[in-house]
């Protein structure tokens, strides 16, 4: 009765794409849920925000799907899967903004034994999370800014929720990988002050393999446009590789691994 019901829940997906090789080991489908309670200034992807389909002149964003209708899709690359050591990826919007959909579809890729990995900025109630991770071979979780009220300022929640279940799944039981992602945003979050904060916190996660710095990017700003949004940090540039090296250098003084 549970796998009916499993296969039959509804979730509303901005996209599926395939092939990628950016969200997890190997080829991997990633399944990106819409819908996400931050509000990142810097987010390139506007459309996942919403949880309700949106429709501009050219396109229509969100489509509600069971999880059999998302599972036919992810076996479609089966193959790849076991070629490549990929697998499937749940990524957003926010994973946790979903749980019983996201549960469901990691229950039924485990079933088919395919590799599962998320990404999550870990803004939930933790009984959400903790149910996710018997089901999860890899977390990739975003630490945008240590800093709480800066945190609030620029990603419009407080970070106490996420600070916390990053400790709580540190001291989880279970087999998962956890990788800490930190989007790199000129004047917000590169202060050498910041990055020691960010570098002594992942310091004391004892499940942490490494910490991956990534570089501000502007790839989202014509769909802010198109959605009739404005974007807040038309001004900031992206940071060059001597910045971003240097953020690295910083970050290792706390962590082995920094990519």
């Amino acid at each position: 009765m549970l796998e009916m019901i499993d296969k039959d829940r509804q979730g509303m997906v901005l996209r599926i794409e395939r092939s990628s090789i950016h969200d997890g080991d190997g080829f991997r489908t990633v399944v990106f849920l819409k819908g996400c309670p931050l509000r990142c200034q810097w987010c390139s992807t506007p459309e996942s925000q919403s949880f309700g389909v949106e429709k501009t002149a050219d396109n229509v964003y969100g489509t509600l799907m069971t999880v059999e209708d998302v599972m036919k899709e992810i076996r479609k690359d089966s193959l790849f899967f076991f070629l490549s050591t990929g697998g499937v990826t749940l990524s957003g919007g926010e994973v946790l903004a979903q749980p019983e959909f996201a549960l469901a579809l990691l229950r039924n890729c485990k079933k088919e034994c395919f590799n599962t990995a998320i990404e999550t900025c870990f803004f939930g109630p933790w009984e959400h999370l903790e149910a996710l991770l018997p089901y999860i071979n890899t977390i990739y979780a975003d630490l945008k800014l240590v800093d709480r009220e800066r945190h609030k300022k620029y990603c419009g929640v407080d970070n106490e929720l996420i600070m916390n279940n990053l400790l709580a799944a540190d001291r989880a039981e279970g087999r998962f990988r956890m990788v800490i992602r930190t989007p790199i945003i000129p004047g917000i979050n590169d202060s050498e002050e910041e990055l020691n904060r960010i570098g002594a916190f992942c310091a004391g996660l004892k499940r942490l393999e490494y910490v991956q710095l990534l570089p501000y990017h502007k790839l989202g700003t014509e769909t802010y446009k198109k959605l009739g949004r404005p974007y807040l940090l038309e001004d900031v540039q992206s940071p060059t590789k001597e910045e971003m090296d240097r953020c690295r250098d910083i970050v290792r003084q706390y962590v082995k691994k920094v990519i």
